[in-house]
Parts: structure tokens; sequence; C-alpha cells
């Protein structure tokens, strides 16, 4: 038992699996994005595009030089994606995947060396695609009309304006884990690992209950939690940023109830947070708030553990 101790110890002091750059941003993080690019290119001419890195465009018609000299009528939101629509029916479309960020370049300033892989240059400066580590998963659409946006729409539920019949409805229409389902973006929008987190400590929820087993109560208590934790969330960063360009946009915050919180204390109840480790991700929750005191098998520590796996918080 004390060696299960003392690999528990050393996890506990350990970083999140991954860090930022290994973060996809989530509805908030794109939220508030679309809302400072708004202010920096609506209306305004978009001057040039610069495609450093071939790999990020994967649309040929229209070509992407067509987009030049066109004003920019609107910046909003399909899912995870960020939407530049243009004059003459155009639509710059742009996923960060997981490793992309936009940086905001005064004009004329050397963009951020080799991750970079678009440039978009505007009469007020210039916004940069940039991509951390070696795997090109961002990438970067042109395409024409409301037909072929459409494509680019995984289907999720837009939880803002939802009801909570139709929330469950969407839930329940397959059997999969709530992790996975609030996580799959042709069940919900704009959620990934880390809200996902976030609003199933706050609905009381085991990560791993599945959701044609939840009662409607728990169903109820589920929506709620999306729609708030979202909203929290986003006027949280909103009021953060206080009007400047997002720099700094990660799935790991201090005062995040469980999410990257392996280790410490719940802020509820006290009892460690506990995490499930998969590939480069992990599931965070509280044994106690969500899963009536069962820490749940996690592979990555329980090959080390066996006999010595601790069943209970």
């Amino acid at each position: 038992m004390a060696r299960a101790h003392a690999v528990r110890q050393r996890s506990a002091t350990q970083t999140p699996v991954g860090d930022w750059v290994t973060r996809m941003p989530e509805l908030p993080d794109v939220v508030l994005y679309c809302e400072a690019l708004s202010a920096r290119v609506r209306g305004a001419r978009l001057q040039r595009v610069r495609v450093l890195n071939p790999f990020v465009l994967r649309t040929a018609e229209p070509p992407i030089a067509s987009a030049e000299g066109l004003r920019v009528v609107d910046v909003r939101r399909l899912g995870k994606r960020i939407v530049l629509a243009l004059e003459h029916d155009l639509h710059l479309v742009l996923h960060l995947m997981i490793a992309g960020r936009l940086r905001w370049l005064a004009t004329g300033a050397k963009p951020p060396g080799r991750f970079t892989l678009a440039l978009f240059d505007f009469p007020g400066g210039t916004l940069a695609l940039t991509e951390a580590g070696t795997k090109r998963r961002a990438s970067l659409h042109l395409v024409r009309g409301a037909a072929a946006l459409a494509t680019l729409d995984a289907g999720g539920l837009e939880i803002e304006g939802a009801d909570a019949a139709t929330f469950a409805a969407r839930l329940r229409a397959e059997n999969h884990t709530l992790k996975r389902a609030l996580t799959d973006s042709r069940i919900v929008s704009g959620i990934g690992n880390a809200y996902s987190d976030e609003i199933l400590h706050r609905a009381r929820l085991s990560p791993l209950a599945h959701t044609r087993k939840l009662d409607d109560a728990a169903m109820g208590r589920l929506f709620d939690a999306t729609r708030h934790v979202l909203a929290e969330w986003t006027a949280r960063l909103r009021a953060e940023a206080a009007g400047a360009f997002p720099d700094k946009v990660t799935a790991f915050r201090p005062n995040m109830a469980v999410h990257g919180r392996f280790g410490q204390p719940c802020p509820v109840c006290g009892v460690p947070i506990q995490r499930i480790v998969y590939a480069q991700n992990e599931c965070n929750y509280c044994p106690r708030c969500q899963t009536g005191g069962v820490v749940l098998a996690d592979r990555a520590l329980s090959r080390l553990l066996h006999a010595s796996w601790p069943r209970e918080a």
C-alpha cells in the first residue's frame, strides 16, 4: 500500500496530461475569439491572405486569393470553428483543432516564427493563425454560400436557446457515457474535455454514467449545469480579457472545480480530485460528489497498483 501511496503522491504533483497547447479551444474561448475579431475586423477590408503552410488550406475552389479585397460583414461561431463572412457570400472558416491559436499583430510586426500557418492582413493589423507542435491539424476553408458552409457544421445542439426536452432527446438518441456525449460535436456543440469535466461536477454526475440510464431529474441537472457553466465561463473570460485580444487560451485555469486539478481538494467536499487518463487526455472528477465514493479505474495507474488500487475514496 505504501507503494500505491507513493505513486499517487507523485502523480498528484505532476502537470496535467499535456499542457495548454494540447487543449482544443472550447465554446467560451471561441466566443471570445469571435468577439475580439468582430471588434477589430468587422467592416474592414481583408487586404491580403498569406498561406505559409500549404497543409492548412483545405479547399481549392474558390481560390484563396478571391477573398482578398473583400470586406468582412460578420464574424461568428460555427461549433468550434470561427467564420469570417465576407462580401459576395464567401466564408473564411478557421478550425483551431487542438494546438491552433489566433494572435493579433500590429501592422508590420514579425509573425511568431515557424508556428505560423497563415496571415490575414487588415488595415488595423494582422491576424495570425498559429499551431504549436509538429502535427498539422488546424484548418482553413474558403467556401461560397450557405449550403457549402453548412457542410462544415457538425450539427451539435447549441445550448444557448435550447430547451431541456430537446437537450434530453439529443443525449438519449444514442447510448453513450456522459463524457463522450458532451464532447461529441454531433450531439452538443462547442464542449470539449475541460468544460465537460466542469459540467459533470456541477451536475454531480459520473462521467461514465450512460445517457439512456439517466432519470429525468439527473438529466435536468445536467442541462442546467451545461447552460450555467458555459455562460459563467464565457462571462468570466470576457471580464478577464477586458477588450484585449485573447492571448492565453488554455483549458487549465486555477479557479476550475475539477479539470486539471488531480490530487487537489474538491472545492465542494474537500476529497482529492481523481482522474482517468486516456491517450493525451484526462477526465477529472470528484469521487464523493460524482461517483458515490467510488474511484473509477485508471489503466495508466492500475497497471502499477494492481491489487493496491483503491476502490473507494
